[in-house]
């Protein structure tokens, strides 16, 4: 999908902006942190800081430190290991840059997050409070997966899926992502001397996720193509993505600046309320709704509430106050909100009217299923249906 290239970056205007750097960077490839690579990330963060931008951090490294601190060659595969050299490899980490901002007179802040952190309403809430009153006393957040204490059920992955939700979570206006390669490119390009370097494209584009294909490398979990789904998953909420190398000399500064270094992959919504953005980029919905196809219509036409009398199916168990995805008759999904009623009651009272609720239920809490001021709705395209047939597996 083409896009008209931007004369300058989408940093250069940005306020407020989420960094993220990947093991290997950090690490130098697994031999422990390099702290020459570490330092000059700092500068660059001071230098933008002085400008007036907020930026939080998001660092991978503390599972490669750790390895390298327990002498281990080999990223372990089981999670007690994996917690152990998080655990380990944290301490080193968070030390590293402590020193490498105090020396510009800037504070740190640690912040360990899971998927639950981000899942849950009230503390999603209480998270992104706490960012934006670590952002407004000039501190620096250092971002990383809680990795001593996830778990599989509940682990995010990888941190550029991480470093997209941060950025949705405080409305940051671009997403820098610092690799070990240049950006992304149309074939891996170690392998393909014809592989084309992509300068800018648009977030969520299906062709690039067939370019990114491949498996990130023995230190981190990641690979391009996480940082495409991440890109992705920022544009849901008006966030531009840069892939950039790390090793790029005063890559933040120059980016700033306004000089276009990397992929560049814009976002074409619009962004949206805070609210809007978590129910949009929650990860684990609880279940799912299929909508006739005048419900359809006045939830992607109108954007109306959901009405009880418009739901056909009901799928997954989920509580009053979860997130629920709403499905047309092909699976696709078409919004998601937070549902009214439970599963149970959902199926007691789908395809009836509002009016019959009391008589059915004894009692009516809403009237709607969902409101739509709880909502955030989806523009059901042929190019979503894998999108939505993953979602739904999710619960």
């Amino acid at each position: 999908m083409s896009v008209a290239i931007p004369a300058t970056s989408a940093v250069a205007k940005a306020r407020r902006l989420v960094a993220k750097v990947g093991s290997s960077l950090v690490t130098n490839e697994g031999k422990g942190i390099d702290l020459v690579a570490v330092a000059q990330w700092a500068a660059q963060i001071a230098a933008l800081h002085a400008q007036g931008r907020q930026i939080v951090l998001v660092s991978s490294g503390a599972i490669a430190e750790g390895m390298a601190r327990l002498g281990w060659t080999q990223r372990p595969h089981t999670m007690n290991e994996l917690q152990a050299a998080a655990a380990v490899g944290q301490m080193g980490l968070i030390q590293a840059y402590e020193v490498a901002f105090a020396k510009h007179n800037i504070r740190t802040a640690q912040i360990l997050l899971t998927h639950e952190d981000l899942a849950d309403r009230r503390r999603y809430l209480n998270a992104r409070t706490t960012l934006y009153t670590l952002l407004s006393l000039g501190v620096v957040p250092i971002v990383n997966e809680n990795d001593t204490v996830v778990t599989d059920e509940i682990r995010l992955g990888d941190n550029d899926t991480l470093g997209a939700l941060v950025t949705n979570l405080i409305e940051a206006a671009a997403l820098i992502i610092l690799t070990d390669q240049r950006g992304l490119y149309s074939a891996d390009p170690r392998t393909n001397p014809d592989a084309e370097f992509i300068s800018v494209a648009q977030a969520g584009d299906p062709a690039l996720e067939a370019m990114a294909g491949g498996a990130g490398s023995g230190i981190g979990t990641g690979g391009m193509l996480t940082k495409v789904l991440a890109a992705k998953r920022a544009a849901n909420s008006g966030g531009h993505t840069i892939i950039a190398s790390g090793r790029e000399p005063d890559v933040l500064i120059r980016l700033a600046k306004g000089e276009r270094i990397g992929s560049e992959l814009r976002a074409i919504l619009p962004v949206r309320s805070a609210r809007k953005r978590w129910l949009a980029n929650h990860l684990r919905l609880r279940g799912r709704v299929t909508l006739d196809v005048g419900a359809v219509r006045a939830l992607m036409q109108n954007h109306k509430s959901l009405l009880s009398i418009g739901v056909t199916a009901v799928e997954g168990e989920f509580e009053r106050g979860d997130v629920v995805a709403c499905v047309d008759q092909h699976g696709v999904e078409c919004g998601r909100g937070l549902i009214n009623y439970s599963s149970t009651d959902t199926r007691r009272i789908m395809r009836q009217p509002s009016s019959r609720i009391p008589e059915i239920l004894g009692s009516m809490s809403d009237q709607e299923l969902m409101h739509r001021d709880n909502m955030v709705f989806v523009r059901a395209q042929a190019s979503e249906t894998s999108q939505a047939s993953h979602t739904s597996n999710r619960f």
